[in-house]
């Protein structure tokens, strides 16, 4: 193939030499590596198939391009990520999902990465947790990169009695269904303010629920991630309706006080608060908000164990949508936005 190229190339270079002759090599003439080639790909030649000669320069210019661009993917071959980072751990399997992507392990500290807590860890592997059960002590390698993290390598090292219920089992659905009012709420806000969801009506708001000691880049991190690529795709649309807000909530208002929730949302707000507010929940008011859109929320100490939910709520304080996982897009949250906004 490098022959038929350095030869096409030649041509290109010198089109008297193609006048009159092959439009890609002269067949009564050609040089022996050409007859060879001719040979070797029959029908590889313009004569061989009778392109008429305007089809035959477009199929000269195709081939001219590739004869350029081939060489360079030759020279530069995909990398694999070099940005993975991996880390040894330990932990007790406090449940695993039902398709067996996912599993709840209550983690032991992870230095230079996370302290102990409780967490759901991608499988990529659905095989990778047989022969293990709720309770089972493991040991396991994590891999994280920017955007996503998964456990690999598992190893069962022991077996610990576990107290209490299976997380799984105080899953509790959704008592509230679109077009539902939504309870009221009364949120610390970054800047300190005491604010309720009541205030924000005559808007369309999606909030999340997060807090910012979660590490896992496709968990809490995901979801406000999320939420800056939905924010871009609403101001940049000039059809869009205005009528929008975003509202991140941290679970864990006894860690993320206003200043820490002000620094955490300036990494993904890039200093612009536009129509985004970061705030924290007590407790009391998780108890009465939270629970009716299914939100499960679990702690032993300083760990937490929750799932996801991604709410929106249109300008009357009804709900309009809910995702609950993190398989949602940035542009599936755009929409729900935009819909709710326009709800009369």
């Amino acid at each position: 193939m490098r022959d038929f190229y350095q030869t096409l190339l030649f041509k290109l270079r010198h089109p008297e030499r193609r006048r009159g002759k092959d439009l890609l090599f002269p067949a009564a003439h050609a040089e022996p590596e050409s007859k060879d080639l001719r040979a070797r790909n029959p029908g590889l030649f313009a004569s061989d198939i009778g392109c008429p000669k305007r089809v035959q320069t477009t199929i000269l210019r195709a081939l001219a391009a590739l004869a350029l661009v081939l060489p360079l993917a030759a020279c530069h071959p995909p990398k694999t990520p070099s940005d993975v980072r991996t880390y040894q751990a330990q932990g007790v399997i406090q449940h695993i999902s039902d398709d067996r992507h996912v599993a709840t392990i209550q983690n032991d500290a992870i230095p230079g990465y996370m302290e102990a807590m409780t967490m759901d860890f991608s499988l990529r592997d659905e095989h990778l947790l047989d022969g293990c059960a709720r309770g089972d002590r493991i040991a396991f390698t994590l891999q994280v990169t920017p955007d996503d993290s998964w456990i690999s390598a598992v190893q069962r090292t022991g077996h610990t009695d576990l107290p209490g219920t299976d997380p799984a089992a105080s899953a509790v659905a959704p008592t509230l269904k679109p077009g539902d009012l939504l309870p009221d709420a009364e949120f610390i806000a970054e800047d300190g303010r005491h604010i309720r969801l009541s205030d924000f009506r005559g808007n369309a708001v999606a909030f999340t629920f997060f807090f910012t000691r979660c590490p896992l880049p496709n968990y809490c991190p995901l979801m406000n991630r999320n939420f800056a690529a939905t924010r871009a795709l609403l101001l940049a649309d000039a059809s869009a309706p205005k009528n929008w807000q975003f509202l991140s909530i941290s679970f864990d208002a006894g860690f993320d006080t206003p200043p820490a929730l002000a620094s955490y949302a300036d990494a993904y707000r890039l200093h612009k608060a536009d129509r985004w507010l970061f705030a924290a929940a007590t407790p009391d008011t998780l108890a009465h908000f939270a629970a009716p859109l299914g939100l499960i929320l679990l702690r032993s100490g300083d760990s937490i164990t929750h799932n996801l939910r991604t709410v929106v709520v249109d300008p009357h304080g009804r709900l309009s949508r809910q995702f609950f996982d993190n398989l949602w897009t940035p542009p599936q949250l755009a929409q729900a936005l935009t819909d709710a906004a326009r709800q009369r």
